[in-house]
């Protein structure tokens, strides 16, 4: 079988949005519907027929174009359970623990809260890709807007099980503010100091820093990394400590601080 298309392209300020296509089966899903506009004109521009929606959470940016996408498509709609009610022409309700089948693909669904209460991931294993939404940025994490900071640890932690080669696609653009704040939190971090001269090129020549994998992630991402001492001495909990409490107090700190920022 072969590997599944993607194709991911810009919508809204700083937004991607991303088409998934299994040319054998003839089945094309878009993550999220984030602007009208650019998903139509990527489905004509490649010749393919949308057959579903994926959403990740109910945020306008990423269902607010579901409706006039699934009028024009004729699309159907997956998206969390946990949140359906905000989900606008959900027809496939989905949550922990949840396979389908993408043409020849098989799709994981993991809860996700945290940023929404309702925030679903897409994990394609034999792909090794991952559509992460608002839960997990390039050296970032979304917004706590309706879950707690144990919430949002848990679902990160879901995320770094998978192998450190998943390909992972998140929503948005922010990964040079995200860097400067990385850095402010573990200075000594040779790999994010790396990392950050790396995406400050790609963005100067306008180059997306989009997909990152988990390995990449789990070494430069601050939210991936409460147990690191550099990051427990800025948060003013300095001292190791490998407790889910004190890990969780270290995530919640480390989300204040870049909620300042």
């Amino acid at each position: 079988m072969k590997p599944i298309e993607i194709h991911m392209f810009p919508c809204l300020r700083d937004n991607y949005g991303f088409l998934l296509h299994d040319a054998e089966a003839g089945v094309t899903a878009a993550v999220d519907t984030p602007e009208v506009g650019p998903i139509l004109a990527a489905l004509e521009d490649k010749g393919w027929r949308l057959t579903h929606i994926l959403n990740t959470h109910h945020h306008h940016d990423h269902a607010g174009g579901n409706l006039a996408v699934k009028e024009a498509t004729g699309c159907r709609i997956i998206g969390p359970r946990a949140d359906a009610a905000r989900i606008p022409g959900i027809d496939t309700e989905v949550g922990e623990g949840d396979e389908f089948l993408l043409g020849g693909h098989t799709v994981r669904v993991h809860d996700t809260p945290g940023h929404t209460r309702g925030h679903v991931v897409y994990h394609l294993p034999e792909d090794g890709v991952a559509f992460v939404g608002d839960t997990l940025f390039v050296m970032g994490c979304g917004r706590l807007f309706e879950g707690t900071p144990a919430q949002m640890w848990s679902s990160l932690q879901k995320l770094m099980s998978w192998p450190d080669d998943t390909r992972v696609y998140c929503a948005h653009e922010y990964t040079q503010d995200n860097a400067r704040f990385a850095l402010t939190v573990e200075p000594g971090n040779d790999a994010l100091s790396r990392r950050a001269r790396d995406v400050d090129k790609l963005r100067a020549a306008n180059v997306p820093t989009i997909p990152t994998t988990m390995g990449i992630e789990k070494a430069t991402n601050p939210f991936l990394r409460p147990m690191s001492d550099e990051i427990r001495r800025t948060v003013g909990l300095a001292g190791p400590s490998t407790a889910e409490a004190g890990l969780v107090e270290v995530f919640a700190r480390t989300r204040a601080l870049k909620d300042q920022f």
